[in-house]
């Protein structure tokens, strides 16, 4: 049994109209999720399952859920390739609300341009919800991403980071292209 705590307002998403989204997820995996509306826990019945591998997955899938991300963009956590990384605002600037809310719109940016231009060059999600900024992507533009968000977070300029995240990924394709 894996036990998870997800904020009330993102339990409705997880369950889906219809709770279709729930059910979605119980038949990919095999493993029944119950979920306490009432209190935003959720048990994932992981008991019958032989694939370890799937329950990380599920439980990835519902932590990007709880963490502001459209079911249909945390359901890319069952390809393999795919990771979900969290960065805790509160490690950056401590308990400092106003702060946070700095970092956010460092994240997003004007108009949502920043978020908007990390995901199209790596072909990536972010979600900035609450006090975190995550982020799901195939492993290795998870690296770039990671340093690029870590960048904003600490003070980088905005041109310096679409600097480097273009840099980083023209060197992936060439490498991907020749097999380096």
């Amino acid at each position: 049994m894996k036990y998870l705590k997800i904020p009330m307002e993102r339990i409705g998403v997880l369950i889906g109209h219809n709770g279709e989204t729930k059910k979605d997820l119980e038949e990919r995996s095999g493993m029944k999720i119950n979920i306490d509306s009432k209190l935003g826990e959720i048990v994932i019945d992981d008991h019958e399952v032989e694939d370890p591998l799937m329950v990380i997955k599920i439980e990835n899938i519902i932590k990007a859920i709880s963490r502001g991300f459209s079911p249909q963009n945390a359901i890319q956590l069952m390809n393999d390739d795919a990771d979900f990384f969290v960065f805790n605002l509160y490690d950056y600037v401590g308990k400092k609300e106003a702060q946070v809310k700095r970092l956010k719109s460092r994240v997003i940016g004007r108009e949502g341009r920043t978020k908007r231009v990390l995901e199209e060059l790596t072909d990536s999600k972010v979600s900035v919800y609450g006090h975190t900024v995550s982020v799901i992507s195939d492993i290795v533009r998870m690296n770039i991403l990671k340093k690029s968000i870590d960048m904003l977070l600490t003070g980088s300029r905005h041109a310096t980071i679409y600097r480097f995240v273009e840099t980083q990924m023209r060197e992936f394709r060439r490498a991907e292209r020749y097999g380096l």
